[in-house]
């Protein structure tokens, strides 16, 4: 238990067992990866460092609604544009083949 208390204090605002961002939690037990890092031969301190870069790391690689929400609206309006011309397009190709579809038959019937 007195690993826990000294893993608290090193990782401020932080609970053992899960790391949060925003709206989004990912489970990352910090006592449990601190305690790997001291089987592999790391003293208390480079530990707790490391475990802190890989919160830190964690925290900093979520994605949020609001972060793809932002992201989806030019997107959205490239896609309406996209819509736009394709539109154009169709209709231009309409006339163009109705032209032609035009001279062929005088081609015929005259």
């Amino acid at each position: 238990m007195q690993n826990h208390d000294l893993l608290t204090r090193s990782l401020p605002n932080t609970r053992p067992c899960c790391i949060f961002n925003r709206m989004s939690t990912i489970t990352f037990d910090t006592y449990a990866f601190v305690k790997r890092l001291k089987a592999a031969g790391f003293n208390e301190v480079q530990a707790e460092a490391l475990t802190s870069a890989q919160k830190e790391s964690i925290d900093n690689a979520l994605v949020t609604k609001d972060d793809l929400r932002s992201e989806l609206v030019p997107i959205k309006l490239e896609i309406a544009d996209l819509k736009g011309e394709m539109k154009l397009i169709k209709w231009m190709l309409g006339f163009l083949v109705a032209g032609v579809a035009t001279i062929i038959l005088k081609l015929f019937v005259a």
